[in-house]
């Protein structure tokens, strides 16, 4: 039998990926995070299906219930928020899958920096403005900052950047990326991206704190820090160019 980490998208329940629902709706077994999976999810489920809502259980007990349900000859679905290869936490239960001699899949999903890209109405990648953005996160009391991934360290590109988790420390992110950026800098922090209760800030570098602070956000939001936010004079792209040579792509 299978593991299958789904990527469970930003909160909306219809933005998961049609693998995603097909896939949830041929497990016996799945475990998810009741604290920010929408519940609406868990119709897909089969409705003889066992749900294990992982919001309380720690990495150990996580592991057991999907070996056991492995054991048992249950497909499982797994469901994560947003999209695995981001912020997921699914690296080290792979790792423990793997020991166990589990086999998994992955099922990807609409991460929540695209889903605010999608608020915002914002393409993130703008010609001859910005074509690189970084996805981070700032250090806190749980897990460290490899070194030289620090905000200090990654304003220095002058790149479009995206931090998650990181609203409860919308100071320190301010005070890191204030020299690189200015206080003119255009910011947007999108919380809850694509829910009934989504809430959209906008600002620049040097007031976005106190906005932050004043609507009362602390988590489940996504910070974006960088020019193209407000790109409005810039170069069309090549790619629909007329004087590309499309015989060539």
């Amino acid at each position: 039998m299978t593991v299958y980490f789904i990527g469970a998208g930003p909160g909306a329940a219809d933005l998961i990926t049609v693998r995603g629902a097909r896939t949830l709706a041929a497990c016996q077994v799945c475990l998810y995070a009741g604290s920010l999976v929408p519940r609406e999810l868990l119709a897909e489920c089969p409705p003889d299906a066992r749900l294990v809502d992982t919001a309380q259980l720690n990495l150990d007990e996580i592991t057991a219930e999907l070996i056991r349900a492995h054991d048992e000859g249950h497909d499982v679905a797994r469901l994560h928020s947003g999209d695995p290869s981001v912020f997921s936490a699914v690296a080290e239960q792979m790792r423990r899958l793997d020991a166990a001699g589990v086999p998994y899949e992955v099922v990807p999903g609409v991460p929540a920096f695209a889903a605010a890209a999608a608020s915002l109405k914002r393409e993130l990648t703008v010609p001859t403005v910005g074509q690189t953005v970084i996805l981070t996160r700032v250090a806190n009391r749980a897990t460290a900052m490899p070194e030289g991934e620090d905000l200090a360290t990654l304003g220095r590109s002058g790149a479009l950047i995206v931090l998650h988790l990181a609203a409860k420390y919308v100071d320190r992110v301010v005070g890191e990326l204030l020299p690189h950026y200015g206080a003119d800098c255009p910011v947007a922090v999108v919380a809850y991206a694509s829910r009934p209760d989504e809430l959209i800030i906008r600002g620049t570098l040097d007031e976005i704190a106190g906005k932050v602070k004043g609507a009362g956000v602390l988590r489940t939001a996504v910070i974006m820090v960088g020019r193209t936010l407000r790109a409005e004079q810039f170069g069309d792209s090549h790619l629909y160019s007329a004087e590309r040579e499309r015989h060539l792509c």
